[in-house]
């Protein structure tokens, strides 16, 4: 068993790669995975081994913290579909849904990641997860909130009969202070990174440039990226 080791939730998004670089400061060893589901682009699978080379860089002090990278389909949720997020939908909006939700929203996707991730953990004796999830600043998905990771994570313990932990630093914070996060974790060049390289636009677009980085600009996750950076310059 190794305490000292975690497997991050890494999609390429600013979120989890903040989360990667917040658990390479805290880990002795680091590994990611990745999820091909059905989205409806590929820019952020595309991100990843990048994302990961310049943490290397960044982090170069630590060693070899970062070890390998997975990534495990999981097209049963496309195939069940119904969300905008996905390449069959052909949805170019992202309203908001009859039942409060937006139509973005996956149903059970991070209860899904979770599992898988902690069987891939389980498996290479890992017991620490990480993942970038947030109820205080976020797209309104219920499956983001600590009372659901708090119970996935007892019927984790429980179905594999282990201790995991998962590590939520972003839970409690909003963009603006998850930018200054990234700051403290790895300075300008770590803020660079996540402006030039990390994908959350929904669109996976990557010829706008913004100060924020690259996207649509008119997406739920462009919006609210754009006004944290905003809040955070602003300061």
């Amino acid at each position: 068993m190794n305490s000292d080791a975690a497997l991050v939730l890494f999609s390429g998004g600013q979120d989890s790669a903040t989360c990667l670089a917040w658990a390479l400061t805290r880990f002795a060893h680091v590994e990611t995975v990745g999820f091909e589901y059905g989205q409806r682009h590929t820019t952020e699978m595309v991100a990843r081994p990048r994302i990961r080379s310049e943490m290397r860089r960044i982090f170069r002090e630590l060693g070899n913290a970062l070890g390998e990278d997975h990534v495990l389909p999981l097209n049963v949720l496309s195939a069940i579909g119904g969300s905008a997020l996905f390449a069959a939908s052909g949805s170019q909006t992202f309203d908001t849904l009859s039942n409060g939700l937006p139509a973005s929203f996956v149903p059970g996707r991070n209860i899904l990641f979770l599992t898988c991730a902690a069987a891939l953990a389980y498996r290479r004796g890992i017991w620490n997860l990480v993942v970038g999830v947030c109820e205080t600043d976020y797209s309104g998905y219920p499956d983001c909130r600590e009372d659901t990771v708090s119970a996935i994570g007892r019927a984790l313990d429980l179905g594999m009969d282990a201790h995991f932990t998962i590590h939520t630093p972003l839970m409690h914070i909003d963009k603006k202070a998850t930018w200054a996060l990234a700051e403290s974790l790895g300075g300008k060049a770590l803020l660079d990174l996540i402006i030039e390289e990390t994908v959350t636009c929904y669109q996976g677009n990557r010829e706008l440039r913004h100060r924020w980085g690259y996207g649509c600009g008119q997406c739920p996750a462009c919006r609210l990226r754009a006004a944290g950076y905003a809040r955070y310059v602003a300061e």
